[in-house]
């Protein structure tokens, strides 16, 4: 791919060198303040602009707490999809910066791959390959209309095509990478429904020698681990919860946010515990799946319930989950201690989507978050009396 000759952010220039890397310099020293991968493309705003017809509201394709994601296609036919950051988002120059070097040097199948980008004037874009069949939000989680059917062989593929993923992120890039916001309108899908974990803008680096790190939390709730929602303390088992919380979407179909079971108006983590309680764990299977093998579901289920269990220390690594789903093996739920869950308040309810189904026990689909969002909640911004805590 070519690199453009020049484009400006601020006061700084940025240029490509003979490696193909992107290098942003001070025009008054001329050193290097940063410099992009040698996988990134460096486009012009006006390159980006002719192919999302001047970022029009049709291609766009979702919206987030980063700003707005447009579907784009490049003069050689190539569909893109543009992260474009907007100018309030916290993501400032050196994060926007730092996700490119990281990004573009980070390469799996289960991973967005990060084409390029662009720092023009004020404007700092993100640009990505397209993925044809959007996020599992909407894939599975979306209105029926939209939905995609997904037998349960595509499902369990999705599931462990993400662990892949997952566990590339924490046991394999250089630096260890965590998510920190694991969640299915992050989880795109090709033409081919192959999963590709994206939004690495909450992403957070920490060396080996860190056991874990505290930091302003940034997650989605309904998927926030305990220990990082309440004491902000980050590893790598927030992601492994949030995963867990992730498989038990695909198996149930319904969103663990804004979905609700019984007359307590259980999330899907407290249900599918309940449930564990009682014996009955293949009620949680979403009722359209009328064909699946029941010992690989529960077994699925199973892991779905080790990665949630609340001491972070005894969930699993993403590799250890990867060999648990995709080979036959027993895992115990001896000992295991249910986790207390972060709900929205019950005053909230009716504008967080939580409606109650006491006819069936389950709830109906709801709207996903847009796909590519990058919705957060900056759990700061809570005082301790509006987050329920439900111990177990």
């Amino acid at each position: 791919m070519g690199v453009s000759a020049s484009c400006l952010w601020g006061g700084s220039e940025s240029r490509g060198n003979q490696n193909g890397s992107a290098a942003v310099t001070s025009p008054r020293s001329g050193q290097v303040i940063s410099r992009a991968g040698s996988n990134v493309r460096v486009f012009s705003l006006k390159e980006l602009k002719l192919a999302t017809r001047n970022f029009h509201m049709m291609n766009c394709v979702g919206r987030g707490g980063f700003g707005a994601v447009y579907k784009g296609n490049l003069k050689d036919g190539t569909q893109i999809a543009i992260k474009k950051l907007s100018a309030e988002s916290k993501q400032g120059a050196n994060e926007f910066l730092t996700e490119i070097n990281v990004i573009s040097n980070v390469r799996h199948p289960n991973l967005v791959k990060l084409i390029g980008c662009c720092v023009e004037g004020t404007n700092r874009l993100l640009v990505y390959e397209y993925a044809e069949n959007n996020s599992l939000a909407h894939a599975l989680l979306g209105p029926r209309s939209r939905c995609i059917p997904l037998n349960w062989q595509k499902r369990a593929a999705i599931c462990i095509g993400t662990a892949s993923g997952l566990a590339f992120l924490h046991e394999e890039a250089q630096p260890r990478i965590v998510h920190r916001d694991i969640k299915a309108s992050n989880i795109l899908l090709d033409k081919k429904l192959l999963p590709k974990i994206g939004d690495f803008g909450l992403a957070k680096l920490f060396p080996d020698t860190i056991t874990h790190i505290s930091t302003r939390v940034a997650g989605t709730m309904g998927y926030l681990a305990p220990e990082y929602a309440l004491l902000g303390q980050l590893t790598k088992k927030a992601d492994i919860y949030s995963f867990g919380v992730l498989v038990l979407e695909v198996i149930s179909g319904e969103s663990s946010s804004k979905s609700t079971w019984g007359q307590d108006m259980n999330v899907l983590v407290e249900w599918t515990w309940k449930l564990r309680e009682q014996g009955r764990l293949l009620e949680i299977v979403d009722p359209e799946l009328e064909e699946y093998p029941e010992e690989e579901m529960l077994r699925f289920i199973k892991v779905a319930l080790v990665c949630t269990q609340a001491t972070s220390q005894q969930r699993p690594s993403m590799k250890q989950v990867v060999d648990m789903l995709s080979n036959p093996t027993e895992i115990s739920l001896e000992n295991l201690v249910a986790p207390g869950v972060l709900k929205e308040p019950r005053h909230h309810s009716s504008s967080s989507g939580l409606t109650p189904d006491t006819t069936s026990n389950r709830s109906t689909k709801a709207n996903p978050a847009d796909s590519y969002s990058t919705q957060t909640r900056d759990m700061n911004s809570y005082q301790l009396s509006t987050i329920e805590v439900s111990p177990r």
